[in-house]
């Protein structure tokens, strides 16, 4: 039986000019860098290209104004790899031009890809943003981790950067502590893994009721899961520190206020985002109105293996 191909991973960016993802090219960069993988910077345009398909005309003859418009792409996309070639040590610059939807040519992209960077155009901004329309739809079907970056311009570099933030539920996959784990140790930060829930509530009521739950019992058992869980990856992982945060608020509560001062947070996107095809209810509100990058993890979709690193 011949052995299959081995493909080449790479760091994959949306690009189109815009503030947004000259954002996420710059995170995109930090990451090839860090990684030491090539980086690959993807623009994908449709005809009519732009207001005015960037020629200051719409109509005439389709095929003409068609490779003008792809000419003028094609200048975009050369704009992003030279800003990644000239301000980056990364070794290998490629670039797509894609004619079609942009999500479509990401998530093609992501099947062989170590992750898949793009941008989002910040928590006021219209339902018709690239947030409602091409990063949900790369997160849900992306073969690979997703970094949607948030806001416009350079992203600022702080004196002291905060944490990279993991929110941890019972079927959180190994995959999602994983990449926490491998971003908090390229970055060289700390790990915050928060985990947030509510002491059990007595399900039935009667004269031989069972004591109201003890809220420190509670908390001292869910730290036990928490840590037991963690600690295959603390021992793969032996520089990076990790605090634990457990919350009795709600979670999408807990990780929104974290996010203000995370580096980056991470969760999963859930199995049930393969079978509906919508990223879950708090995975979708921390897309939208967190306060930094967000990244979504996929879950596995081959059967899964022994659990832990």
């Amino acid at each position: 039986m011949a052995k299959p191909r081995t493909r080449r991973r790479r760091v994959v960016t949306g690009y189109d000019g815009s503030d947004h993802s000259l954002q996420a090219l710059e995170w995109a960069m930090d990451e090839a860098e860090l990684r030491r993988l090539p980086l690959t910077v993807v623009h994908a345009w449709q005809w009519p290209y732009g207001e005015t398909g960037e020629t200051g005309e719409i109509g005439g003859d389709t095929g003409d104004t068609g490779d003008r418009g792809r000419a003028a792409a094609g200048r975009v996309l050369g704009h992003g790899a030279d800003c990644a070639r000239a301000c980056s040590t990364i070794v290998e610059v490629a670039t797509d031009l894609y004619e079609g939807p942009a999500a479509r040519r990401l998530v093609e992209l992501s099947a062989d890809a170590e992750l898949v960077v793009i941008g989002s155009r910040g928590r006021n901004s219209p339902a018709r943003s690239m947030i409602g329309s091409t990063a949900s739809a790369v997160a849900v079907h992306a073969r690979a981790p997703v970094i949607i970056t948030r806001g416009a311009g350079p992203i600022p570099v702080p004196l002291h950067p905060g944490p990279v933030v993991l929110g941890l539920k019972d079927t959180t996959a190994d995959e999602v502590l994983e990449f926490a784990f491998e971003e908090a140790a390229l970055r060289r930060l700390r790990l915050l893994v928060m985990h947030a829930g509510h002491p059990r509530h007595l399900t039935a009521w009667g004269v031989a009721m069972a004591p109201l739950p003890d809220v420190d019992d509670s908390a001292r058992v869910c730290r036990e899961w928490v840590d037991e869980r963690l600690a295959g990856w603390q021992e793969k992982y032996p520089k990076v520190a990790v605090d634990v945060r457990l919350s009795t608020t709600a979670p999408k509560e807990a990780l929104l206020d974290a996010s203000a001062e995370a580096t980056l947070l991470v969760v999963g996107a859930g199995r049930s985002a393969l079978l509906s095809g919508h990223l879950g209810l708090i995975t979708r509100s921390l897309v939208r109105h967190a306060s930094g990058p967000v990244a979504v993890v996929p879950p596995p979709r081959d059967p899964p293996g022994p659990a832990g690193p």
